[in-house]
């Protein structure tokens, strides 16, 4: 598939909060004298650019402390951006330069995912051996004060940079969990999460966990599943593909990670109104063997780039998913770098699995529907808290139709995490089947 270079750009350019790819766009061009109507849509609107300068002028001249013009501009930018949806935003140089360093899986801070919603900073899901996870931050905690300063009045990308600092140092956060407030201190440290883990479960069963895609994660899952298949003579009968709490990342891992399990057709597809927006990403050749059975477990923190690998593997009915219902963030963001050195992170597409399913806002529903974390928890899907894109204020809306939801079904790491037991147990009895079923075919012939 041959691109253009905007295409190219939008094609690597999906992101989520603070975890995330990156791609560098065509540059700014100088504007010109005026703007032509058609840039931006029809006529522009003068009276409501009256409006704009008279608020500007006024503030300028009345409010009670002196204000700069860059400042009140800069203002301006992030709230028509965070007016648009949740993961449009402006980035200082600064933070695009960070982002950056995100998309390699190497960055400082506290290894969480956040999100926007209604003024305040929510967790979407802390990243595997991170000060964060450590500390026992949960999806859905709400982040109220970063040492003690309220962050009601701050973008996401500052809640970000905040949070960032020196390895060794101190930050304090205070949040709202299921209506209790907690004070949780954190050391900050140098975020290089290996995205990628694998072990043996039992004998001839394997276990891969992705906690974000990141440059090097395809690589990687390849790596990790010729180490377990070496580990067992080449007699590799089944795996747990462990995709919970993986916030997302970089759209050509996702992809490529895909491609790891898939021969052949989609793997996804990104719509817009920009027309190389307009993309469909194919499978090659797989790495693993098409009849070797695989169970994904998937939860309420797998997004984005985890929920396009799980959409792809459902769709082709290459994997069970299992687990509960993920995070539904099915939008494309782009971005697009300005002539001082900041970028616009800019929401330009939706994306689609391959069986034409927009999920944004609605998230992978699972095959097999498992919602106790361990065998000791209770069964009741109230115990635990869940947070949606769906809860996002301003979340974009899916264009689709909605779709009945799917029906329950009850039901070393096995001993202790219950979905991964669970999925073992899928697995043994989906080799058994496969076994039976390759037996078959060979009397037959």
């Amino acid at each position: 598939m041959k691109l253009s270079y905007r295409a190219y750009c939008i094609y690597w350019a999906i992101l989520l909060g603070a975890v995330g790819g990156v791609c560098v766009a065509e540059p700014v061009a100088e504007p010109a004298a005026a703007i032509p109507a058609e840039a931006t849509g029809g006529a522009l609107p003068l009276e409501e650019l009256r409006v704009f300068a008279d608020v500007f002028a006024t503030i300028k001249r009345e409010y009670v402390d002196p204000t700069d013009d860059a400042t009140l501009l800069r203002y301006a930018i992030n709230g028509m951006l965070t007016g648009l949806d949740p993961h449009s935003a402006f980035l200082s140089a600064e933070e695009w330069r960070d982002s950056k360093l995100d998309s390699e899986g190497k960055f400082g801070g506290l290894g969480v995912e956040l999100a926007a919603e209604d003024g305040a900073i929510v967790v979407v899901a802390p990243l595997d051996d991170t000060p964060a996870a450590n500390a026992g931050l949960r999806a859905g905690d709400v982040i109220i004060r970063l040492d003690g300063v309220g962050v009601t009045t701050m973008s996401l990308a500052e809640a970000i940079r905040r949070m960032r600092g020196a390895p060794g140092s101190r930050v304090a956060l205070t949040i709202s969990r299921q209506g209790k407030m907690l004070e949780v201190p954190l050391v900050r440290a140098v975020i290089a999460v290996p995205s990628v883990k694998s072990e043996l479960l039992t004998r001839n069963f394997g276990y891969l966990r992705i906690s974000q895609f990141n440059t090097d994660t395809a690589a990687d899952a390849r790596a990790h599943l010729a180490q377990l298949r070496r580990n067992n003579s080449g007699d590799l009968r089944g795996l747990v593909l462990d995709l919970r709490n993986n916030p997302g990342g970089i759209l050509p891992a996702a992809i490529a990670v895909s491609d790891v399990f898939l021969e052949s057709g989609a793997i996804v597809a990104t719509r817009g109104r920009y027309p190389d927006a307009n993309l469909t990403a194919r499978a090659t050749a797989a790495d693993a063997p098409a009849d070797m059975p695989i169970v994904a477990l998937v939860n309420s923190g797998s997004a984005s780039a985890a929920e396009i690998v799980a959409g792809a593997l459902q769709d082709h009915r290459r994997a069970v998913i299992m687990g509960t219902r993920t995070f539904g963030k099915g939008s494309v963001q782009t971005l697009i770098p300005m002539r001082d050195g900041s970028a616009l992170k800019l929401t330009t597409a939706r994306y689609y699995t391959p069986a034409n399913r927009s999920i944004q806002a609605r998230g992978i529903r699972p095959d097999i529907v498992v919602r106790r974390p361990t065998a000791e928890a209770p069964a009741d899907a109230a115990q635990y808290w869940q947070f949606y894109e769906s809860d996002l204020f301003g979340h974009l809306q899916n264009p689709a139709p909605a779709v009945p939801a799917a029906a329950d079904e009850k039901s070393g790491r096995a001993a202790r995490d219950y979905q991964v037991a669970e999925a073992l147990k899928l697995l043994k009895g989906m080799h058994v089947a496969t076994a039976t079923e390759r037996a078959r075919r060979g009397a037959m012939k």
